[in-house]
């Protein structure tokens, strides 16, 4: 094993008969180096765009959250809120309500999320980093408050310093839409601050105190779901599951990860998905990587019909050119892991590649996972492996010809 070692290594760094076959070799090694680094960067960036879409959503999510297991409700109960309470690292709990429904303001129309929630909700959620403009209040001794997401404030031009203008809420009313000119429960409340966290929620929510939401929905004593708030020192799993224990059949309880699962399934699906077509390009070098062999091998003909001679076997000869492609893999794939690190720690520290503005930030977010490099490192061995297999058959084939002549 080590001769077949030796033998490699000395094809992989020794001066090739041809000059030609030195700048393919170059070439070769180059092509997988750039090819390794474009895999990993590309993971990278996904990872970043995911930590940072899931960091806005996470100012607006609690981090647990009790919801009906089926149907849209379930029965506000004291008891059972006061019992949560008194869970070990359970910090802090806010009820809310949602419906979908119309809202007007100046004579413009849009449908979206009426989100009702109490006073707990800014104790739960971090809503408040999240104002863009105007302030976060739900009520005050004359009024109550609306505050919209930034889509939402846009599509209805909602000018949340214009004190004169209210916004309207309409219910459809099933009751009275039968013998009502007038199908819809209508309530007016003034907008006073607009937040950004995430597009889909920007674009359909709207945020008022939960008595407001109810009486407009004729929903009093009804919620949507809890919000809760743990220590810092609380155990999420730990406390996920003494919730379950103390839950009727009828609620479940989520995590962050679990209230919005489909999406963050949908991000990961679109990183592998691009994880694949990025392959197909270490694929297309996989074949200059069989020509650059199949060069070697007949540039090194006299060699191998001396190895033959020197009672080298063709298992020999065909291990000597397999063991010389995966050097050659090998040393593409870890330039291609030290360029990765270079390039990421370049983006970083000092943000070298930058989005246009109007996103929330100003340079691309990139965040390096080992698990991912690790994937990497075995697709593109694996790939090298099966580039390398057709030239070292040729090779070994090759010897008994010339063992033969």
């Amino acid at each position: 094993m080590k001769f077949v070692n030796d033998v490699a290594s000395r094809y992989l760094f020794s001066s090739k008969g041809t000059h030609f076959i030195n700048i393919i070799s170059g070439v070769t090694i180059l092509g997988l180096t750039m090819g390794t680094a474009a895999l990993i960067l590309v993971l990278s960036v996904f990872n970043g765009f995911e930590e940072l879409i899931a960091s806005m959503i996470n100012q607006f999510n609690p981090e647990l959250k009790i919801i009906p297991a089926t149907g849209k409700y379930f029965d506000e109960n004291d008891a059972l809120i006061a019992k949560i309470k008194t869970i070990d690292g359970v910090a802090e709990v806010s009820k809310t309500i949602e419906e979908t429904v119309a809202f007007e303001y100046q004579n413009i129309n849009n449908a979206g999320t009426l989100k009702g929630v109490d006073d707990a909700f800014r104790k739960v959620t971090s809503i408040d980093s999240t104002i863009i403009d105007g302030s976060y209040e739900l009520h005050d001794d004359q009024f109550d408050y609306a505050v919209l997401g930034s889509g939402m404030a846009r599509n209805l031009s909602v000018d949340v310093l214009n004190v004169f203008e209210s916004l309207s809420v309409h219910m459809i009313d099933r009751k009275a839409a039968v013998t009502s000119l007038d199908p819809f429960r209508t309530r007016l409340i003034k907008p006073i601050g607009v937040f950004s966290v995430q597009q889909d929620i920007d674009n359909e929510m709207v945020i008022v105190p939960l008595d407001f939401a109810q009486s407009l929905l004729a929903r009093q004593g009804q919620l949507s779901s809890l919000g809760i708030r743990l220590s810092d020192d609380a155990d999420p799993d730990l406390v996920q599951t003494h919730l379950a224990a103390i839950l009727d059949h009828g609620l479940l309880v989520k995590n962050r990860y679990q209230q919005d699962e489909e999406f963050l399934k949908l991000m990961n699906i679109e990183k592998w998905m691009a994880f694949l077509i990025a392959c197909l390009m270490i694929l297309l070098i996989a074949f200059n990587l069989i020509g650059c062999l199949w060069m070697i091998i007949l540039d090194k003909k006299n060699d191998i019909a001396i190895l033959r001679a020197m009672g080298s076997t063709g298992m020999m000869i065909r291990q000597i050119f397999m063991r010389l492609g995966l050097l050659f893999t090998s040393t593409g794939l870890i330039m291609g892991i030290l360029l990765a690190v270079f390039l990421y720690v370049l983006q970083k520290q000092f943000g070298i590649i930058t989005i246009p503005q109007g996103f929330v930030v100003d340079t691309y977010p990139i965040k390096m996972k080992g698990f991912d490099i690790l994937i990497v490192a075995l697709s593109v061995f694996l790939i090298g492996s099966l580039a390398s297999l057709p030239a070292a058959i040729r090779a070994s084939k090759l010897s008994e010809t010339v063992r033969d002549t």
